[in-house]
């Protein structure tokens, strides 16, 4: 079975592999959060990671984890755009050379990031599964290594690591809340946790504009989802109609997958601005959107994974604007 292959002993090889090359982030009570919840809950400020996202530690073990031959090569990848600078970030550490392949929904600041760290990038259609096409290419001709942004053995360990750190600080945690894409960040996390505690609740959330995890799930297998703008841009994309590892992780590990509206993914950014004097990208505010928009029910100490800070600051002021307008 397929989570069998990645539980805790390989989690904790990827930490001993990553040790230096990625930041251990902080775990912060939030006082505003827990009133609201009548629960303890702490925040997992991963996005504070080096790269404003938890994707620098999976990029960097599956750096760290290539043969001579395939750093010679470089490495290729899809990505909303977290990953892909993370990736870029990882790769020019190594003095590996990295290509990067997203959709035109990538938003601007993060094409500028990733370009900024020496990285090829290259545009190619609407969706990461039009990215994906390209990927698969540069493979085929080229001989590249391919480092996908979630469905990937040595990427799900890396993520892992966060939880680890999760149950080393808060190791009385009930219930961890992680955001929802194609699956690498709550599958690793979910197995670390779950390793060390099995009665803790995993919930997932994610947005309603294009769900592909939720939708793969209810249809009790991959499918396909059109991609739609969001807020939460970095939760876009597909999950892969031949994804090996973290569907069937996803479905074996995740107690409840939460979706919400662009509204409530709104109300989560200016919330952690306004209150935790956090900069957040949709993507990582959506645990705090979750508990705002009264989905989320807690019924013991609980940590939120703020998974993402990249996001564009002008959309960001007219964001948090609205709410200061009273709008």
């Amino acid at each position: 079975m397929t989570t069998d292959r990645i539980g805790l002993p390989a989690i904790y090889r990827a930490r001993q592999r990553i040790s230096g090359l990625v930041r251990r982030t902080d775990c912060v009570a939030s006082p505003d959060l827990s009133a609201i919840a009548g629960h303890p809950v702490s925040l997992k400020m991963e996005h504070r990671q080096a790269t404003g996202s938890f994707k620098l530690r999976g990029a960097s073990n599956a750096v760290a984890s290539l043969s001579p031959e395939e750093r010679a090569r470089g490495v290729v990848t899809a990505s909303t755009g977290n990953h892909g600078r993370a990736l870029a970030y990882a790769a020019k550490r190594e003095g590996v050379a990295a290509t990067i392949c997203m959709s035109e929904l990538v938003p601007q600041n993060k094409l500028d990031e990733i370009g900024r760290l020496g990285a090829e990038i290259r545009i190619v259609g609407k969706s990461q599964d039009d990215a994906q096409v390209e990927v698969e290419r540069l493979v085929s001709e080229k001989g590249m290594a391919m480092i996908p942004p979630f469905d990937a053995q040595a990427v799900i360990e890396g993520q892992g690591t966060l939880g680890l750190e999760i149950m080393e600080d808060e190791p009385e945690t009930q219930c961890v809340v992680v955001p929802v894409s194609g699956g690498g960040l709550i599958a690793g996390v979910a197995s670390a946790v779950k390793g060390i505690n099995p009665k803790a609740k995993i919930v997932g959330v994610s947005m309603e504009r294009g769900p592909a995890m939720k939708a793969s799930l209810d249809a009790g297998k991959p499918v396909l989802v059109r991609e739609e703008a969001s807020l939460a841009d970095s939760l876009g994309g597909g999950i892969g109609l031949d994804n090996q590892f973290t569907f069937p992780m996803c479905r074996a590990l995740i107690d409840e997958l939460i979706l919400l509206s662009e509204d409530e993914i709104a109300a989560g950014i200016r919330h952690a601005y306004a209150v935790e004097r956090e900069v957040l990208e949709g993507a990582g505010a959506v645990p705090i959107a979750a508990l705002l928009s009264g989905k989320l029910k807690l019924v013991g100490p609980s940590v939120f994974v703020l998974s993402g800070r990249n996001i564009d600051m002008a959309a960001h002021r007219e964001i948090v604007g609205k709410a200061e307008a009273g709008a």
